[in-house]
């Protein structure tokens, strides 16, 4: 909450930040781009110092660690490698919500394909048409036996995307595939990458750069939108991408709720979000207030609470988890449990569950470098008294789609879920029903 077979993983995490050779990053490093990079490791480690939930870091000597990245730093030969021995110096607090935010890449780059842990395999889930996974034969429901070399696991995926994604994206990808009848193949497939400036301009006359980050905003806002569908009084589906709502949102989104007999919440993807949406939400389905989980912080440990609502909603309630529901997700669905509320389908969850906060930064001053960190405050601890951090939420009913399903767009776990509340969807119907939605380039 905010406030991871023809190849084995077989090396430490860190090891792989500080040694994966990235050569589209490849750029002349001066000692004032260096003295840049120190400094941001040490504003970063002294965030990390001053706010972490563990004053004892879980038994990792963070002075060390943040040590041995300065001298790493003093080694190496390009910008790209010393963002990422920052990002290495966190990495051993095995922490889902403490990691390094980099500055932003002058280049935008789309690799054109998702992929996503289906119980303890890995498959793609979506190509972009036109790109060039697509012309290279990338399919959805092929099996990703590796991206660069390196298998992803229920405990790798994650930090994959951090890396390939986030800290060092890539301009190509070597995938090891394997189709639906089971033949592997090794495919190239190249990023779509537009180049922009490397320097933002958000002021002047007709407001410089700052249309182009708004018209990105809004891309992402009308992805990340509730959607819903009804079924008569019976049913209502709904799509809940983030907990990102206002109370007044999460209000007007109750009050269709309540107008049906059974609610389907499908938090599939949801990667969490906001403690207060959370706790609004979780009102709307207890007429009295209820213990969310024990925050447990540096020096105290206080309990999150949901406010209940005297007409709160008191039909049948199913929640839909993924392995990529993560964070608030997690709680509400295990809350759910917990009460005897509601009952979970689909896959276990991430197991990322921590409360943190985002630390804004910039070094420089004529010319400034925007960056930031994302330091864990709290242990969330819930009512059952344990913590869903590596572990996350076990459905009460697992349910996956096959490779197959994922080919043909089926989603058997929508359906499912459907015909236990009495209303019959197909597979193909429930896979048409809320379409992935590409944001614009």
């Amino acid at each position: 909450m905010q406030t991871k077979n023809s190849l084995t993983y077989s090396v430490k995490f860190t090891i792989l930040l500080v040694s994966l050779v990235a050569p589209a990053f490849a750029q002349q490093f001066s000692d004032f781009d260096r003295e840049r990079a120190q400094q941001m490791l040490k504003t970063v480690g002294d965030e990390v110092r001053k706010h972490y939930f563990d004053p004892k870091f879980k038994g990792v000597d963070l002075n060390a660690e943040l040590d041995a990245a300065k001298q790493r730093i003093a080694k190496v030969n390009s910008m790209n490698m010393a963002l990422s021995n920052i990002a290495a110096a966190l990495d051993p607090l095995d922490d889902s919500h403490t990691f390094f935010l980099p500055p932003q890449h002058a280049a935008r780059y789309d690799a054109g394909w998702l992929y996503q842990m289906i119980g303890d395999r890995c498959f793609v889930t979506q190509v972009r048409p036109k790109s060039d996974a697509d012309a290279k034969g990338v399919k959805i429901g092929d099996e990703l036996l590796s991206i660069n070399g390196i298998t992803p696991t229920r405990d790798t995926a994650w930090k994959l995307q951090y890396l390939f994604g986030l800290l060092r994206p890539q301009r190509n990808f070597h995938l090891g595939l394997q189709d639906l009848v089971g033949k592997q193949r090794l495919v190239d497939a190249a990023a779509m990458v537009r180049e922009t400036k490397r320097l933002t301009d958000l002021t002047g006359p007709g407001g410089g750069d700052i249309w182009n980050l708004i018209r990105e905003e809004e891309s992402y806002e009308h992805q990340m939108r509730v959607r819903y569908t009804e079924y008569g009084d019976d049913l209502i589906i709904v799509k809940f991408p983030e907990f990102d709502l206002a109370p007044s949102q999460v209000g007007e989104l109750m009050d269709k709720v309540r107008k049906r007999k059974a609610l389907i919440l499908d938090l599939r993807g949801n990667p969490g979000g906001s403690v207060e949406t959370l706790s609004y939400l979780a009102g709307g389905f207890f007429e009295k207030d209820v213990k969310i989980a024990d925050r447990v912080g540096r020096k105290d440990t206080k309990p999150q609470m949901t406010k209940g609502t005297h007409n709160a909603f008191k039909g049948k309630v199913i929640v839909l988890l993924d392995s990529e529901s993560a964070s608030a997700a997690e709680v509400f669905a295990k809350l759910m449990q917990i009460e005897k509320r509601g009952v979970v389908m689909g896959d276990r969850s991430s197991g990322s569950v921590m409360e943190a906060r985002h630390y804004s930064e910039k070094v420089g001053t004529d010319t400034s470098i925007f960056y930031g960190v994302s330091v864990t405050d709290a242990d969330i601890i819930m009512t059952d008294g344990k913590s869903l951090e590596h572990v996350g939420v076990a459905p009460d009913e697992i349910i996956l789609p096959t490779p197959a399903d994922l080919a043909s767009g089926r989603d058997p776990v929508l359906a499912h879920a459907a015909e236990t509340l009495g209303v019959k969807i197909s597979p193909e119907i429930a896979g048409r029903l809320f379409p992935y939605e590409w944001r614009e380039e």
